[in-house]
């Protein structure tokens, strides 16, 4: 596996707007963990067209209820017009700072590309194509040729389907990141609602 850049930078979040006239910005985030905007300390700043991050110090950040967006004091930053300079700029952390998750957390990367199995079968059901957040995360998982014959979920056109799998203990009880597999037991009825 090549080690591209990517690889060694997570993005937290998105630098939209200045806020303010004191040179405060607004973040859109990228991160469900708030520490990453409101614990002091050194982060990264990826401006738009460049490769490497620059460190930058964090001084102070707050959340804004109803706007998904916090909004972070940057060491440096005194003003609006240098505010505005950095609208667009990403917010970087290196990728060996992941929060520690807890026992049944996951980090949405790791799981997008998971083969998902019926537990009961061991049939392949499809593979994880994203995470959708909602009250319980929503697998969405684009079926697999076979498994959609034979359950009667292939359009006309053989296009590929995907269903949507609440990621819930109950549902997907084994979660092996090392074998790339989830294992499901849907309700019945689950797998076909989605058609």
């Amino acid at each position: 596996m090549t080690n591209e850049k990517s690889d060694e930078w997570l993005e937290i979040g998105k630098i939209v707007a200045p806020q303010g006239l004191s040179g405060e910005v607004r973040v859109y985030p990228e991160s469900d963990f708030p520490e990453r905007f409101e614990v002091p300390g050194k982060r990264w700043l990826l401006r738009p067209g460049e490769t490497k991050p620059q460190p930058i110090g964090l001084l102070a950040g707050r959340y804004i209820n109803g706007k998904n967006l916090y909004v972070l004091k940057l060491a440096g930053v005194q003003n609006c017009d240098q505010a505005e300079a950095l609208r667009g700029c990403k917010l970087m952390v290196p990728a060996s700072d992941r929060p520690q998750l807890g026992e049944d957390e996951y980090h949405v990367i790791d799981l997008i590309g998971l083969e998902v199995f019926m537990q009961t079968s061991g049939e392949l059901v499809g593979t994880v194509v994203d995470i959708i957040p909602a009250g319980n995360d929503l697998l969405e998982v684009e079926l697999h040729p076979s498994f959609a014959d034979n359950n009667g979920q292939t359009t006309k056109d053989k296009k590929q389907k995907t269903i949507l799998i609440p990621f819930v203990k109950a549902i997907a009880p084994v979660v092996d990141l090392q074998a790339g597999r989830i294992e499901i037991t849907p309700p019945p009825g689950l797998l076909e609602i989605n058609g």
